[in-house]
């Protein structure tokens, strides 16, 4: 006689099924037939729609609650090929109600009990899982999108803020993006040194040039204008025109010595550069080339946000941006004319030479002024960079400096078709 022969076999499938019994999942046995022997009370409670299903064959069992055919043919090769096997997602429609299960199943063997080897498993509702996965996948897809909106929204107002910079001197941008109180309309005396210039007989150039070749002159003059102010530290106020208004000392300051400096610094480096391109303005159509005057005050002034809750202007109020403006009307073809105080800060360092007293219009008392050389120390000019070179076989000229890595790769490429066209020419 066999051991199983001694137990009676009812009792030994519910002792070997006793861990399935109160389990929470859906859990089932089947002999080798896969004929359902016993199903835990859970079984019962997910599927009321099958009844009794002892001995009914598991594969019509998964048929009846609606598994696809595909999913039953792969619970049947998977058990067979590897005696286990698991579909991770099966949707069962339970009285109008959609919801998925996990099926896991194993063969089991006993040497003493025949009986026993059969196959266990268990349905395991993963609705409220799944559930969880689409509303993280749903939120993931939205954060992709809002995330896309975000990058959109970001890459409009970047491109924004670069147009935008383009109306505002770099300080004033600074100030605006940078600091997180609201823009008010706060007003401070400062000690400023104010600097004006414009080209000599501009409006006779405006009615002898095409629109088109006038744009291009004045764009080019005050780029390159506008890339030495930039350089040398100045906030550029405005244009009016083909005028050019800098101040020195607000909103960043090194002091009234320095900021004269500077501000002197800046205006031989315009005056240096007009030289540089006169041949390339004298192509476009300027017959007599560009001449300007250029005009440096030195003192308190009122600068701060001026205008209206519309509109605002940063700018600065005083007699020393009137007299700037004068005194730069009053200057020579290329030359710079400075006041008293601006010679009293800086002609320890810069060489000057007195011009005549004036009384400009809206003044009072006569104005000494002076006129701008340059600055005494050799090596201060030698430090200067030239934007033009005469050699005894070539001159070059950059004409736009705004980007000087796209000069130099330029002069490269010249340096490389040269080199290729003439490689065969005898020296």
């Amino acid at each position: 006689m066999n051991v199983q022969d001694f137990f009676n076999q009812e009792k030994v499938i519910d002792l070997s099924f006793f861990n399935f019994e109160n389990a929470i999942t859906a859990a089932y046995y089947a002999n080798d037939k896969l004929e359902v022997q016993k199903v835990n009370k859970n079984f019962v409670n997910f599927f009321p729609v099958l009844g009794n299903i002892t001995n009914v064959y598991f594969p019509d069992v998964l048929e009846q609650l609606g598994v696809p055919e595909e999913q039953i043919s792969q619970f049947q090769s998977e058990l067979d090929k590897n005696g286990k096997v698991l579909i991770p997602q099966i949707l069962i429609n339970i009285d109008g109600e959609e919801r998925i299960f996990s099926l896991l199943s194993a063969k089991t063997k006993s040497e003493n009990f025949d009986y026993l080897n059969g196959v266990q498993g268990q349905f395991v509702d993963r609705t409220a899982e799944w559930e969880l996965r689409k509303e993280r996948e749903k939120l993931y897809e939205q954060s992709k999108i809002d995330n896309q909106i975000i990058e959109e929204k970001s890459a409009q107002l970047e491109n924004l803020a670069t147009r935008l910079a383009k109306y505002l001197s770099p300080q004033i941008y600074k100030s605006i993006f940078e600091e997180k109180q609201e823009v008010k309309s706060v007003h401070s005396r400062k000690n400023l040194t104010i600097f004006f210039s414009d080209i000599i007989q501009f409006t006779d150039l405006t009615d002898t040039m095409e629109p088109e070749k006038l744009a291009k002159v004045i764009n080019s003059y005050l780029s390159e204008m506008t890339t030495i102010a930039v350089k040398s530290g100045g906030t550029i106020d405005k244009f009016i025109g083909d005028a050019i208004m800098v101040f020195f000392g607000d909103p960043e300051t090194e002091g009234e010595v320095q900021d004269a400096l500077k501000c002197v610094e800046m205006a031989i480096l315009m005056r240096q550069r007009v030289e540089e391109l006169q041949k390339h303005w004298k192509k476009m159509g300027v017959t007599n080339g560009l001449g300007i005057r250029m005009g440096i005050s030195t003192g308190f002034c009122t600068v701060g946000n001026f205008g209206s809750d519309l509109r605002l202007d940063y700018t600065v109020l005083g007699s020393p941006v009137n007299l700037a403006a004068r005194l730069q009307s009053a200057a020579d073809r290329n030359g710079i004319l400075i006041d008293e105080n601006t010679n009293n800060l800086i002609n320890d360092i810069v060489q000057t030479e007195k011009n005549n007293t004036i009384t400009p219009k809206g003044f009072v008392r006569p104005i000494d002024t002076f006129i701008l050389k340059d600055f005494k120390s050799q090596s201060h000019k030698d430090q200067r960079k030239m934007l033009s070179h005469s050699g005894e076989r070539i001159e070059i000229n950059v004409i736009d400096s705004s980007d000087i890595r796209a000069a130099i790769e330029e002069l490269k490429n010249i340096q490389e078709k040269f080199e290729k066209e003439y490689s065969g020419d005898e020296k």
